[in-house]
């Protein structure tokens, strides 16, 4: 992007734009002073004397005159539009209007509107949020907004992306780990191990011993041969394979997976390791909207008894 930073590319803009109305209006101009043709008896000619494929003629109907009028009106509004707003390069408008000063003043609007209904859900426990109808439904909302597209709609979640209406947390389900997740974001790291197993053999006996772990169906052999190696993965995931919440080290001994548990899946884990990214939010949405967030999220491993809304509450 550092070579669009010069200013030759703000008057190549303007340039082309003033060009681009400028051929506009010639171009009608040229085509309003065109003389229809007359035939012998004075008449304006039915075509224009042009011919295709021996019989396809070009009829002599040219442009109504209002028609016409539309467009010279469009070149005058563009004209106009460009005087007051932004549009020729780095030309700012007469209006000085530009989106980041509207997108700030909605942002400072929608503060004044909805600040004190969100400071008031933040100096409340995050359990007590999440029993609370309003804010159950202004959480799910958001949860739509920002969170659905990698978690779903209905945060079951898909390959790579936690589902998080169950009990299994890799940093741990309680309400303040949900909220500092998405304030801070995480980053989990699952490094190769290929290199350390050594062979696709070691690597295979792994998997299998991992399979075992969560009781899915596993070579025997395999599962003896892989529990010898499976010591360079116990630094993480604990001796029993039953992770470290500290680490976000995820349990091989349940039957949840986040990117399948089929022996391939898990070899090709062992194999290249595995790098997730869930991003920050904390800066975006600020930590009195994060607070209800993580309200709703953590109300989908741990459903409260949320009443319905009532209309008279919520109108005021």
């Amino acid at each position: 992007m550092s070579d669009f930073t010069s200013g030759f590319w703000n008057w190549y803009v303007a340039l082309i734009t003033i060009a681009s109305i400028a051929g506009c209006a010639i171009l009608l101009w040229s085509q309003s002073r065109y003389k229809v043709k007359l035939d012998a008896d004075g008449q304006p000619a039915k075509t224009t004397g042009h011919v295709w494929d021996e019989d396809l003629t070009e009829l002599n109907t040219p442009m109504p005159r209002w028609w016409m009028g539309l467009f010279y009106l469009t070149i005058v509004f563009g004209i106009v539009y460009l005087v007051l707003f932004p549009g020729l390069g780095s030309y700012g408008g007469k209006l000085g209007w530009n989106s980041t000063g509207a997108y700030q003043a909605e942002l400072k609007q929608a503060d004044t509107d909805f600040g004190p209904l969100f400071a008031r859900y933040a100096s409340q426990d995050i359990k007590a949020v999440a029993a609370d109808p309003q804010a159950h439904a202004i959480g799910e909302r958001m949860f739509l907004n920002y969170c659905a597209q990698c978690h779903g709609s209905d945060a079951r979640g898909n390959k790579g992306y936690p589902n998080l209406t169950d009990a299994d947390w890799l940093h741990g389900g309680e309400p303040e780990t949900i909220k500092l997740t998405i304030m801070a974001g995480r980053i989990g790291q699952m490094p190769a191990m290929g290199a350390a197993l050594g062979s696709d053999k070691d690597i295979e006996g792994v998997a299998h011993y991992v399979r075992n772990l969560s009781g899915l169906t596993a070579d025997p052999v395999k599962v003896a041969f892989g529990k010898a190696k499976f010591g360079a993965c116990a630094a993480c995931h604990g001796a029993e394979g039953k992770g470290n919440p500290m680490l976000g080290a995820p349990n091989l001994a349940d039957k949840t997976w986040l990117y399948g548990g089929s022996a391939d899946t898990i070899m090709e884990t062992i194999r290249k390791g595995r790098t997730n990214t869930m991003p920050a939010f904390g800066d975006f949405l600020g930590e009195a909207k994060v607070h209800v967030l993580a309200a709703y999220v953590w109300s989908l491993s741990n459903p409260q008894p949320v009443k319905p809304i009532d209309d008279k509450v919520a109108a005021k």
